[in-house]
């Protein structure tokens, strides 16, 4: 019983340690993609013209941020869930507030931001993600009382 459980054990640290797979590469993807796409959206809108609408515009650099932290928290696998769990509840605040805040007073927003009217410019991806993310960490939660289970196994 002892040696079944060490390497159970054994191979539950190896899972955490190598990262993600399967579904949370694809979702760890699908977040790199879009750090790139807002971290553009937000460069050339605030080098070219910041002074038109800096809010949207500091909005879009901020959802970049937060799509690379992430982004890289995710590809942590188990290392880095805590802060994963952070950046996609924070990302999930942001696309629903900044949402309903550009759906309601769209005076406030002259220009669109990233996650304007729920990321409707981006697909509406900006707001399924942050859902797709949660689902992921929680399904992929290790179960120490499993030692098999992980967030490398997803």
């Amino acid at each position: 019983m002892k040696i079944v459980s060490r390497l159970r054990e054994r191979q539950a640290r190896r899972k955490r340690r190598d990262g993600v797979r399967g579904a949370g590469r694809v979702l760890v993807a699908a977040y790199a993609i879009l750090a790139l796409a807002a971290l553009g959206r937000s460069a050339v809108q605030i080098l070219g013209s910041f002074a038109t609408a800096p809010l949207a515009y500091t909005l879009s650099a901020v959802s970049a941020v937060i799509y690379l932290v992430a982004t890289i928290a995710l590809a942590q696998g188990e290392r880095a869930r805590t802060l994963a769990w952070g950046a996609v509840v924070i990302e999930f605040i942001g696309v629903v507030t900044v949402g309903l805040i550009s759906s309601l007073a769209p005076e406030l927003f002259p220009k669109d931001t990233v996650w304007s009217h729920f990321g409707q410019g981006y697909g509406y991806v900006p707001a399924i993600l942050p859902v797709l993310g949660m689902a992921w960490l929680e399904s992929s939660k290790h179960a120490p009382s499993h030692g098999s289970q992980g967030a490398a196994t997803s």
